[in-house]
């Protein structure tokens, strides 16, 4: 049941996403440049709404997962065939990995695509969610959902930078701790930058 209070959050937030310039931000933040070979792939950032505030839906994982095992993520991956856009591939993913309905989610907006040091450009798309989810986690690709409290992640403060060499060429990759999970890599560079432009707007 959407609320007043949850329509106007979605409201704000959708507003922030569009009128926000992300020139030069994006660069600030570790990926590879963009190139011909690169493949599409789509994730949904999702929001869920609660009357005591907002939390972040994220996926960790299976451990047998020949890419990315064990990993805290957003719900996503490959544009198939299949997908119109890079919102259905958003929206078909999380659903076929955590059972979202798609007619649940309240599109706010889009990030700029990242691309990933394993070959992919990568479409944010940020939604909304309000309980009760009735989420079922496919068994061969999630171990578990979690969400993290919105207010937690938006601080840009709690996110750390670390250096890496892969492959002969140094990086820099971001992180943010909560409780066991750490969230890294490609996932907490596009919570970055939803947390920048929220911030930006004094939201």
């Amino acid at each position: 049941m959407w609320s007043m209070e949850a329509d106007a959050a979605a409201a704000l937030i959708a507003r922030r996403l569009e009128s926000y310039d992300f020139t030069g931000k994006v660069a600030d933040l570790p990926c590879r440049p963009a190139g011909p070979e690169l493949r599409p792939a789509a994730v949904l950032l999702p929001l869920v709404w609660h009357d005591d505030g907002a939390t972040v839906l994220f996926t960790r994982r299976t451990e047998h997962l020949s890419s990315h095992p064990g990993q805290v993520s957003f719900p996503g991956g490959k544009v198939e065939s299949g997908d119109r856009s890079t919102l259905d591939a958003a929206l078909r993913e999380a659903s076929e990995e955590t059972g979202l309905d798609p007619a649940g989610v309240r599109v706010l907006g889009r990030l700029p695509d990242y691309v990933t040091i394993t070959g992919y450009v990568v479409t944010p798309v940020v939604g909304m969610l309000t309980p009760p989810l009735a989420l079922a986690p496919a068994p061969d690709e999630v171990a578990e959902v979690f969400e993290v409290p919105l207010r937690l992640l938006l601080d840009r403060a709690a996110y750390s930078r670390h250096d890496y060499v892969r492959d002969g060429i140094a990086g820099r990759y971001l992180s943010f701790e909560w409780q066991r999970y750490t969230i890294w890599g490609a996932t907490a560079a596009m919570m970055w930058m939803l947390a920048d432009a929220l911030a930006a707007g004094g939201a």
